[in-house]
């Protein structure tokens, strides 16, 4: 299988980057900077991503020199551009005019890496410095109004770089150029596809379960039921589940995932109903962080105690962790990732003591591939297209002390939003909606007549495609309208609804 590393300099879009050259049917892994030479020598190709250092500044990352003398065709996107370029001889420098934006780039002599272009295409800039000296060797071919080496390359060496990002869609013919790179210059063939993958991930399962047994840890999620229906594949009957409530999911949702569990994939599920220990746990608890570690550990604690009950005894735990998860998680222990936004739930967590192996099948996808992988797989679309969905659920779209009286208002108003809806979400490619809830704040209304003193519901809708960034979904007005008059009439202590208008960043997704 084709081996494209890129190697990730802390850029915003490295995952897209990733993501693409999955999507033109080539095998994608993002790794660090701080990976051994002997490692990226392994690569058939290697794509250097963007990144917000200046190749110059003390303790910027980079690559050793000896890289560039492997033969490996490498493709520099923007700081890696930069950097390729500094370390193989040329030079670098701060531009008076920053630029960021579009622009126009337009191709003065012929290239692989641009076969198909038209002469002049919108590009996508976001820099601060700029190469302004090629290493020898190295030409232009193409160039901004800003930037006489947009697309630079030292043909012999198979060594190409852009100042532009290909990867994002608004660079008009970036997949292409990132094809030509794949295709044209490193000659790799395609052979990434999600049956392909399903196939791969089989065969590795069964050789690290061998004749033992496994248990999947079912959460709700469409991770959790994808992976164990992959595991499912691999093993059979040799699998079996364990679906917590905690009493935190979205109404109905319990039903929906257990009774696909077990009349689509026949396997053997013990449902656990928890939500009282749940909500005795979280009782005057407030602080974000500490419900969720709370509901993180009640979970392994009832997931503990209901696994030794099963005969034989598993041996294996099957999660569905992704690869966001793993990378966020690599990067936060080497130290790169500036502050802990949230706890992840996904990665690590498990006690010693459980004595059980981690099957992770999905841990080199993103979201959407896990999704391409459950159709594939046989999952209802109700599963396979269940939004993005936290681990302690709606205790983090509570603010504030989380109670049965609390999560009944939420999962009522959270029913309506999704119900209103849910025929938007493919015209407006909604990624995530969903209602939280503020009991902590009151305000004056009139409903009925009289006088009413209650709290407000937020109705939140993104759009995105891969939740490291998001925008606020410009939801129609007589949508919102609708959804706000269902919720203060059918839902009680509900008097205002507002609507969330806040990107990611500033904001995150989830209100807590």
């Amino acid at each position: 299988m084709s081996q494209v590393l890129i190697i990730d300099f802390g850029a915003q879009y490295s995952e897209l980057i990733a993501r693409r050259v999955r999507e033109l049917g080539f095998s994608a892994e993002l790794i660090s900077p701080h990976t051994p030479l002997s490692r990226m020598k392994e690569a058939q190709a290697l794509i250097l991503s963007g990144g917000p250092s200046s190749v110059y500044a003390k303790g910027a990352p980079r690559v050793p020199r000896e890289v560039f003398e492997q033969g490996i065709p490498m493709l520099g996107i923007c700081y890696g551009q930069q950097l390729m370029c500094h370390l193989m001889g040329g030079k670098v420098k701060r531009m008076k005019q920053r630029e960021y934006g579009p622009s126009e780039m337009r191709t003065i002599k012929p290239s692989p890496l641009c076969v198909g272009i038209p002469k002049h295409s919108r590009v996508w800039m976001s820099h601060g410095d700029a190469v302004v000296r090629l290493p020898k060797g190295t030409q232009s071919y193409g160039v901004t109004p800003h930037s006489p080496y947009a697309v630079v390359g030292d043909a012999g060496k198979r060594i190409w770089g852009v100042q532009f990002h290909p990867e994002v869609v608004h660079t008009k013919d970036g997949k292409r150029i990132l094809e030509n790179f794949l295709m044209t210059i490193a000659g790799l063939k395609k052979d990434w596809s999600m049956p392909s993958f399903i196939k791969n991930a089989v065969n590795k399962i069964q050789d690290q379960i061998g004749e033992g047994h496994a248990i999947a840890a079912l959460s709700g999620g469409v991770d959790s039921a994808v992976a164990t229906a992959l595991v499912h594949r691999a093993i059979g009957r040799r699998l079996s589940a364990i679906f917590v409530n905690h009493g935190l999911l979205r109404l109905g949702e319990e039903t929906q995932v257990a009774h696909a569990m077990r009349t689509i994939l026949h396997i053997n599920l013990r449902a656990i109903n928890a939500s009282v220990l749940f909500l005795k746990k979280l009782k005057k608890v407030i602080e974000p962080e500490q419900k969720r570690m709370i509901i993180g550990h009640t979970f392994i604690e009832v997931f503990q105690r209901e696994a030794k009950k099963f005969t034989p005894q598993p041996r294996y735990l099957v999660q569905g962790t992704l690869y966001p998860d793993v990378i966020e998680s690599a990067l936060a222990k080497s130290g790169n990732l500036a502050s802990k936004i949230k706890t992840h739930h996904n990665v690590g967590g498990l006690p010693a003591k459980m004595n059980l192996k981690l099957v992770e099948p999905l841990r080199m996808l993103f979201k959407d591939e896990v999704r391409e992988v459950g159709r594939l797989l046989g999952l209802p679309q109700s599963v396979v297209m269940r939004q993005p969905f936290p681990g302690p659920g709606l205790a983090v779209r509570i603010i504030g002390e989380v109670t049965a009286v609390r999560v009944a208002v939420l999962k009522a108003a959270d029913a309506i939003v999704r119900e209103e809806l849910d025929p938007l979400a493919q015209t407006h490619k909604l990624w995530q909606y969903y209602a939280a809830y503020l009991p902590e704040v009151q305000s004056v209304g009139v409903q009925g007549d009289e006088r009413t003193y209650a709290h407000p519901i937020i109705v939140r809708a993104v759009t995105s495609e891969d939740a490291m960034t998001a925008d606020w979904a410009r939801i129609p007005g007589d949508v919102l309208a609708k959804i706000s008059t269902r919720i203060t009439n059918e839902v009680p202590g509900v008097n205002r609804v507002l609507y969330d208008l806040t990107s990611k960043p500033p904001g995150t997704i989830e209100w807590e």
